[in-house]
Formats: structure tokens, sequence, C-alpha cells
């Protein structure tokens, strides 16, 4: 596994960038997760505070103890962390800001969900065939549902470029042709932590992936 970039680190946990593609958990069929490469390569078992999907990218907290693992997933359930994750989505939305407030389902059971967002930019692509609209969007969670993110915005007719699951897998094959879209746009980029007694702010830059330009095809063999 290459090395995960660790931007914080003190005795209770470690602030680190996960890179897509990578299940924080061990599960079936896997043979490499977050909690079992990471916990090899540090030479200690690091614990899970809260995930990320496999194919989402960016900042998440891992504590060094079950102790600091169950203090920090309460510090989380109670708004003391603020996450804010970057998207880009094939589409675009009525208005620059706003609320999405739809419930979702989770375990048979319907569950109130809450995003807020603003569209940070948008840009058009014209090729032979089609037109294709971006929309790089920052999103907040006020709820914390599975997938909340990914379904919230293709039910806004705005799916994350590269979502096969929620999105739009015709409209993904486009975007692969034309923009060499493959994997899901999607990254936890900001993080806001009490430490000591104050506020600290970590943030990343957006993965290379966001930066995508059209294919000249006329090259292709």
């Amino acid at each position: 596994m290459n090395s995960i970039p660790i931007l914080y680190e003190n005795d209770e946990i470690l602030v680190i960038n996960k890179p897509s593609g990578l299940a924080v958990q061990l599960g079936e069929g896997l043979s490499h997760s977050l909690d079992k490469d990471f916990s090899q390569s540090l030479g200690y078992k690091i614990y899970l505070v809260h995930r990320l999907d496999k194919d989402t990218s960016g900042l998440m907290i891992v504590a060094k103890s079950p102790f600091a693992a169950s203090k920090w997933t309460k510090i989380i359930g109670s708004k003391g962390v603020k996450k804010e994750y970057l998207a880009l989505c094939a589409g675009k939305l009525s208005a620059k800001d706003g609320v999405i407030k739809e419930e979702l389902i989770q375990h048979g059971q319907k569950k109130s969900a809450i995003t807020n967002y603003h569209v940070e930019k948008e840009e058009t692509f014209s090729f032979d065939d089609c037109k294709i609209d971006l929309s790089l969007i920052r999103l907040k969670l006020e709820t914390g549902r599975m997938h909340q993110i990914r379904i919230h915005l293709a039910r806004q007719n705005c799916p994350i470029a590269g979502d096969d699951q929620h999105g739009n897998f015709k409209l993904n094959k486009i975007l692969k042709k034309y923009l060499k879209i493959k994997k899901l746009l999607l990254c936890s980029q900001k993080l806001v932590l009490p430490l000591d007694g104050k506020n600290m702010t970590f943030e990343i830059p957006l993965p290379e992936d966001f930066n995508v330009k059209p294919v000249n095809l006329e090259k292709k063999q």
C-alpha cells in the first residue's frame, strides 16, 4: 500500500488523507483496507472514528485506542467536528446556495437527511454530439447518513461524476470518453477539530482527478 499522508498527530488521533479506492474497513472479498494496512504500516492498531466511502478521497480521523475512538465518535456525533466536502457533478443546481432536505431510507427506516451546499464553479463542455455541464459544489452535512451526499445530489439531477451506484451510468460513460473521468469525484476536503482548547482547521488541495480536460479524440487511433 502506498503511504498515507498524516497531517496531524497527537496522543489520541491522527488526521490523514485517504486515497480514493481504499476501503476503510476490511470486509468480505477485500484484501486491503485502511484499518488493516495502515495499522501494519504504523506498527500499531488504529481504530476508526468515522468512515468515508471506498471511492471517496480526503480527510479522515483515526484513533490510537478504543477509548480515543469512542471519545472522538461522540465529538463528531455532537457536531463538534465540522466537515466539508467538494464534489464535481454532472449538471447544474437551481440555486447557487441552498439546503437539500430529503429523507433517506436506512436499514428499512426513513431517516432525516440535511445537506447544505454552495456552487463554487460551473463549466460547460461542448463536443460534436453533446454538451456537458459540470459543477464544483461545496457541501456541509448536518446529518451523516450513508451515501447522503451522493443520493441527495443525484435526486437533484446533479449526480456526482463517476458515481455509477447512485448517479447516471450512461452519462458516466460519456464523461469517461470525453473527459477521462474514471472514478467518483467526491473529496472530504476540510476538517475543523476542537484541539487544545481551540478550533484547528485542516484543508487539502483537490486531487488531480478533479482537473478535467477534454480528450483530443482525433489523436486516438
